[in-house]
């Protein structure tokens, strides 16, 4: 069983090998072959037929496993049962574009031979544009064989004994109806002739009476036109003098009123020419502002893209601050630490303060926390370094923040001036300007408070360091005074004990800080020899001297303004230290004295890690 899709001429672009190019008309036959046994399938079937050259036939039987591979090798997307449409549809295409000089779409049959007798073929469906030729479709035909050709032919003679015998039949249907007809007609001839024969003899009749009739008539009207003629001539005399009267009179009315008219004309005229002149000015007049406006357009779109560049920036600056919020958090918490540092240190002042009478046996002790100290000092010096170096990084950022926001400011208010030029076309793209503006403030307020922020840093950095120079200052007194007081001890055991010192040592400690002054530092004991007990004890000598100082014999101690509270300095706190020294403070080894120096082993602290 088969089903006749598509049948009908199209021109076909014919390229053969080593032969021009040629036009022909060829029939196209799509169909569709149904087949039950033993298997049902169905089969779409393409031939080219040539209605001049019966031995012209290409076949082409796609089956479902075949459309699959053709698919896949044309990178098609259509199924097999929506194939045939599709392929009907573009020749179609190629149909409507046939006559045209350039066509759109169009049929090309490539053979690798020299003719089209033998030999595969491709039928093409080719769309054409300036750039290139797009195949939407190739399809290999193979030319029929003899046997093919054979049944083509028999099936042709087959359809043409049909189309005849079907034919013929309508032929003698056409007779009869026609017979039929003619015997109809030939009855209704007599009948029409018949009637025709009467009123020929009553035409006859009445053109005589009405003959008669007309010449009566005619007489009668005659007289009465004579009779009419002569009141007619005086009527119209009349009429001529009134109408001769009446057109002097309207003559000399259309004269002045065409001598009016014709000064309206020339004032129409110039009015015309002034009006065309307008019309013209205007015309440019409006071509400028059209223009103008799409230039304006231009300059709404290049300035939204702008807007959305500068949103984009601000989110990047807010995240910018964000990251300054976090790193002045960061620098306050470290302030915080330097202040516990700055409270650890004031406390061990204020624990030297109060260890003045033990100053003997922990003066090696001592020199370990002092030089602790100094190491503490310098990384705090370091870190203050740090964080200056810190603070002008983020002071330069937020004046280059603030450049920006100028720079942002002016670029809003030239959009501004932009847009009031076109403020009727423009209302939206001012809202939008005015919010960003709205922001900008907001970024610039917050840019200001950040700024006040970061002198509040930086002045509390100016009052640590103060407080780090006056802990120096501290510092270098209290090494002054433990100098005195060890020559002072030197000189009272010299006096009572008349042999030599226990230990005698040369140090000299470098302080680090703003001063950077060279302290020498000469601790000198002023016990005799412990004995092996004593010195496992820890205990104090049995004779202790009072520290005094040698000038003026006061109690060695810091100055009152040194102990005096201030509201803008931080409070000085004592170290919490046991007095009881065999618990808390263990005792340092001593070693031998090295090229003018002290080294002394480190001790573990609570405050000062190692």
């Amino acid at each position: 069983m088969t089903e006749i899709l598509f049948n009908k001429k199209l021109q076909v672009h014919v390229k053969c090998k080593d032969c021009d190019d040629r036009r022909s008309t060829i029939r196209i036959s799509v169909e569709l072959q149904f087949t039950s046994n033993p298997i049902h399938k169905k089969d779409l079937v393409i031939r080219l037929t040539d209605d001049v050259d019966l031995y012209f036939l290409y076949n082409l039987t796609i089956s479902e496993e075949d459309f699959q591979s053709l698919k896949v090798q044309q990178g098609l997307l259509v199924d097999f049962s929506s194939f045939p449409q599709r392929f009907i549809d573009l020749l179609e295409q190629c149909l409507l574009e046939q006559d045209k000089e350039s066509p759109r779409f169009l049929l090309q049959l490539c053979c690798s031979s020299s003719t089209l007798d033998h030999g595969p073929a491709s039928l093409n469906v080719v769309e054409t544009n300036p750039f290139k030729h797009l195949t939407h479709l190739s399809l290999k035909l193979l030319h029929g064989t003899d046997v093919e050709i054979k049944k083509f032919l028999a099936s042709c003679l087959a359809n043409m004994k049909e189309e005849k015998q079907l034919l013929e039949q309508r032929l003698k249907k056409t007779e009869e109806d026609l017979s039929r007809q003619l015997s109809f007609t030939q009855q209704t001839l007599a009948e029409k002739s018949r009637e025709l024969d009467k009123l020929r003899s009553e035409w006859t009749s009445q053109t005589t009476s009405l003959s008669s009739k007309h010449t009566q008539d005619l007489t009668t009207e005659r007289e009465k036109a004579l009779e009419t003629q002569t009141r007619l001539q005086q009527q119209n005399e009349q009429l001529r003098r009134e109408l001769e009267s009446a057109h002097q009179r309207s003559t000399e009315q259309l004269q002045s009123r065409l001598a009016e008219l014709e000064a309206s004309a020339r004032d129409l005229t110039d009015r015309r020419y002034r009006n065309e002149a307008t019309i013209r000015d205007l015309k440019a007049k409006l071509t400028g502002v059209e223009e103008e406006c799409q230039r304006a357009k231009q300059q709404v779109s290049c300035l939204r893209r702008e807007n959305g560049t500068l949103d984009q920036e601000c989110h990047a600056k807010e995240r910018e601050l964000n990251q300054l919020h976090t790193r002045v958090a960061v620098l306050e918490q470290e302030v915080k630490d330097k202040e516990q540092l700055l409270e650890r240190t004031r406390d061990v002042l204020d624990a030297t303060q109060q260890q003045k009478t033990s100053v003997e046996g922990n003066a090696e002790s001592k020199q370990l926390q002092i030089g602790r100290l100094e190491t503490t000092v310098k990384s705090l010096s370091e870190e203050l370094i740090k964080a200056n170096s810190i603070i002008k990084k983020l002071q330069g950022d937020v004046k280059m923040l603030v450049g920006k926001m100028k720079v942002k400011n002016a670029v809003t208010v030239s959009q501004e001036k932009l847009v009031k030029e076109t403020a009727d076309q423009l209302q939206q793209t001012q809202t939008q300007l005015h919010t960003a503006q709205t922001q900008l403030t907001q970024r610039d307020e917050e840019v200001s408070k950040l700024k006040e922020q970061l002198e509040a840093t930086v002045q509390k950095l100016d009052e640590s360091r103060e407080v780090l120079k006056t802990n120096e200052n501290v510092i270098t007194w209290l090494n002054k005074q433990l100098n005195e007081n060890q020559l002072s001890r030197k000189h009272e055991s010299l006096g009572a004990f008349e042999s030599p010192p226990a230990l005698s040592a040369g140090a000299g400690l470098r302080m680090g800080g703003a001063s950077s002054n060279l302290v020498q530092f000469n601790p000198m004991s002023a016990k005799p020899s412990l004995s092996p007990v004593e010195r496992r004890d820890g205990s104090p000598p049995v004779t202790r001297m009072p520290l005094s100082n040698k000038e003026n014999d006061d109690p060695v101690g810091l100055d009152s303004k040194y102990l005096e509270r201030r509201d803008d300095s931080i409070p000085l706190r004592g170290l919490l230290t046991n007095m009881n020294m065999n618990k808390e403070v263990p005792k340092p080894a001593l070693n031998r004295p090295k090229a003018g120096g002290l080294s002394v082993s480190s001790a573990p602290s609570a405050y000062f890690p190692g």
